[in-house]
């Protein structure tokens, strides 16, 4: 293992580990002491890594509250304050969500649906902008004060850049604010549809989202709510064992699928 002081490979491995039980190294040329989480994002947390994940994953995926959090676990003995759990999401969220968006680039389908939805942030409403392709993926999300042509065109921008894709065909409600930035973004070559009814499996999909963020009653800044919202549809889209829209997938195979995914998000974090 390289030095992540001095980058030196030339090291050796003690014989004893840390607390946690992770193996410590001695570089030969700096002659200093490093252990495998050295370095890492995970460096200096009180609890194994394997640990912090799962509260984090819980976070995001559970409808359960920091406090809720710690005290799950204070049943296994492990003592932490819900504090502490804010902490690691805000650490490790934002990196899930990069290595989630970067894994799905350029495989998204070329039929975007886009909608809006209202969340509390700071006491006022925002609009959280979501679009999702033919098949149910997630195409971008995007959190925005106002609900503008502005806030659309910007949202275009962000989904183009994650998925490296040009759409043909985007549907949406009649928002004023879509054509012109449609039209800004995209240019003629872009078929825009508007229709009433054709966003219904959009609007259903919102239910993800908001059923998640309403047992916390609203977020205290446009940071939060932003870093949270994207990580959670990032994971959501990233554990969804269908493949395109309404597929029957037995159970014993959504088990083996999540198994098998949730083990990826745990190996994106252990080299970030």
């Amino acid at each position: 293992m390289r030095c992540p002081h001095c980058q030196s490979a030339s090291t050796t491995e003690r014989s004893d580990r840390t607390a946690h039980g992770y193996r410590r190294f001695r570089c030969r040329e700096c002659r200093r002491g490093f252990n495998e989480r050295t370095g890492s994002v995970l460096n200096r947390l009180q609890l194994p890594s394997d640990v912090v994940f799962l509260i984090v994953l819980w976070r995001l995926r559970l409808k359960l509250s920091l406090r809720d959090l710690a005290e799950i676990l204070l049943l296994r003995g492990l003592v932490f304050s819900h504090e502490a759990v804010r902490d690691w999401e805000a650490k490790l969220a934002p990196l899930l969500t990069e290595a989630l968006r970067q894994r799905r680039k350029g495989k998204i389908g070329r039929s975007w649906y886009v909608d809006e939805t209202y969340l509390k942030v700071a006491g006022q409403w925002q609009d959280l902008y979501r679009a999702i392709d033919s098949d149910g993926n997630l195409v971008d999300v995007f959190l925005s004060p106002t609900r503008d042509q502005v806030a659309a065109r910007a949202f275009f921008r962000s989904a183009i850049e994650v998925t490296g894709i040009l759409p043909e065909t985007i549907t949406s409600d009649k928002h004023s604010g879509y054509p012109p930035a449609v039209e800004e973004v995209f240019g003629e070559d872009v078929e825009h549809r508007t229709s009433k009814y054709k966003n219904n499996h959009l609007e259903q999909d919102h239910r993800g989202v908001k059923g998640r963020t309403r047992p916390m009653r609203g977020f205290k800044s446009s940071g939060s709510a932003a870093r949270f919202c994207r990580a959670y549809d990032e994971v959501r889209n990233f554990l969804r064992p269908s493949t395109r829209r309404k597929q029957h997938v037995p159970a014993a195979r959504r088990r083996a699928i999540h198994v098998q995914r949730v083990a990826a998000l745990r190996d994106m974090l252990a080299v970030a």
